[in-house]
């Protein structure tokens, strides 16, 4: 191994591959932090011009575009509450109340150590056990994927603060939006009402961006109110020492939590960043302070859909198979080139695979310093007087849906949805569920009906394999504890108003 990793780094330092780092990290960052361009458009926008480069190379270039794009989707979820991506979605719970109160830089600061330090850890444990996770990734089938969905859909109980009712209600909502378009078992289309652009369902970052980023938008304008109401000056300090030093244990196992679900195909950094963040409030000793501003509540997820980066990695080099959007593009790439990713890539090029491991660490540095020089100019940059900063944020958002897919329905989608998101706000209701369950909402459909086809329509299906049991049960707690204790509270108040 030691003789690949050295022919790895010199392949990944020669001054072509570096050049080609530098691009795909500077183009990564711009993409990410633009809403409605994710990581894998930013890279496919790229894929046509890597043909005329080395396979190595344009290896390297995406992975760099991957790496940066996934911090940077943090930036526009933190200080204007767009996400990028849904990965980004559950940074906008924390990060965004954290601009508010004045600590943007905090915010921003926290992502992008949280992200650095998980993508390292991430990085060094691929390379030494890209063989383990891949068998314990096969271990994962629909019943597992289903249960491990479910899991991600015990966030809601948390996000109920006002009502967990109303939280599950719009949860429920979420899902429903998500069953428009074609069946995906069946092929059948289901509430396209005669519209070709509902074939292929709502677009996931027009939803999001319009229930959370438009809707508040609206918001704002109604109350006639800054967009941004610091609590004293606006500041840009970073994160200190010694408040990183308290968030290390939890940016810890939160890598180790993003690799693992990084690793099972399908999964990928929304998922794992979703996990992340619910787990991060269980086991926090200040749970109450998360979606008001919590360190954590950033830390988490950012941490995650970092380390996710290198868990998509398993099952691209150990078997060929895309763990995400983003993957699938390195691997369209290779195949460009003549290349077939899979376990023969170790043994027929292994200067492909051992340069990505190093080149996935120099471009975690470059994410680094590129994060370092753009965080205050970008605090300065939405720090502009309510009026100039509503209508550039507009303007980005109509930018952003329409070059997603040059489609004017996704202006209408995510306009639509912002008007949804502001009248959920009005009434208590939650758009943060109800994007929640959106997302999630397919994966927990199609998990389902395959578990089903699978055990033929036996539900026993999802108690008899270990690792779905476990995780329902842990899902039905995490539902059940915050129900017990709305009831609780309802009653003790029924009783106070009676007496």
């Amino acid at each position: 191994m030691v003789e690949n990793l050295l022919l790895g780094f010199r392949e990944a330092i020669s001054w072509q591959s570096l050049g080609l780092m530098v691009l795909g990290s500077v183009w990564g960052f711009i993409g990410g932090a633009l809403p409605g361009i994710q990581a894998s458009t930013a890279m496919a926008l790229i894929l046509p011009l890597t043909w005329s480069m080395p396979p190595s190379g344009a290896l390297m270039m995406l992975a760099a575009i991957y790496v940066s794009a996934e911090y940077s989707h943090s930036v526009p979820a933190i200080l204007i509450r767009t996400p990028g991506t849904s990965a980004a979605l559950v940074t906008t719970f924390d990060g965004y109340p954290l601009h508010q109160q004045g600590k943007g830089g905090k915010a921003l600061s926290i992502s992008l150590y949280g992200g650095f330090v998980g993508q390292l850890i991430g990085n060094s444990l691929l390379i030494v056990m890209v063989i383990p996770l891949s068998r314990i990734a096969l271990a994962f089938g629909p019943p597992e994927f289903f249960a491990l969905a479910v899991f991600g859909l015990t966030l809601v109980s948390s996000l109920g603060e006002k009502s967990v009712i109303k939280a599950l209600v719009s949860s429920a909502l979420g899902v429903a939006f998500a069953t428009v378009g074609l069946d995906p078992l069946s092929g059948t289309l289901r509430f396209g009402f005669g519209v070709s652009h509902l074939v292929d369902g709502f677009e996931t970052v027009a939803v999001l961006v319009g229930l959370l980023a438009v809707s508040e938008i609206f918001i704002q304008a109604r109350d006639a109110r800054p967009i941004t109401k610091f609590k004293g000056s606006i500041s840009t300090k970073l994160v200190t020492w010694g408040e990183f030093k308290k968030l290390l244990p939890l940016i810890s196992w939160t890598s180790l939590l993003g690799l693992f679900i990084g690793a099972l195909p399908g999964a990928g950094a929304t998922i794992a960043s979703l996990v992340a963040y619910s787990e991060a409030k269980r086991w926090s000793k200040h749970p109450d302070m998360f979606g008001k501003g919590s360190y954590e509540g950033v830390a988490a997820p950012e941490t995650a859909n970092n380390s996710a980066i290198s868990g998509a990695m398993v099952p691209l080099l150990a078997f060929g198979i895309p763990g995400s959007g983003s993957a699938a593009i390195m691997i369209a790439a290779l195949m460009l080139h003549g290349v077939t990713p899979g376990p023969m890539l170790f043994i027929k090029n292994p200067e492909i695979v051992y340069g990505l491991f190093v080149a996935l660490f120099i471009a975690t540095f470059m994410m680094l310093a590129m994060g370092l020089a753009s965080i205050r100019p970008l605090i300065k940059l939405v720090s502009v007087p309510k009026p100039i900063l509503l209508g550039c944020i507009m303007a980005l958002v109509f930018v952003g849906m329409y070059t997603h897919n040059a489609s004017l329905f996704n202006v209408g989608t995510a306009l639509a949805f912002g008007l949804i998101g502001y009248l959920m706000h009005r009434y208590d209701f939650s758009p943060a569920a109800c994007v929640l369950g959106f997302v999630l909402g397919p994966m927990v459909e199609i998990s389902f009906r395959r578990s089903l086809i699978i055990s033929n329509d036996s539900l026993a299906v999802f108690v008899q394999r270990p690792i779905s049991l476990v995780l329902l049960v842990l899902a039905a707690l995490t539902f059940i504890v915050p129900l017990i204790r709305f009831f609780r509270d309802f009653m003790r108040t029924r009783k106070n108003v009676s007496a």
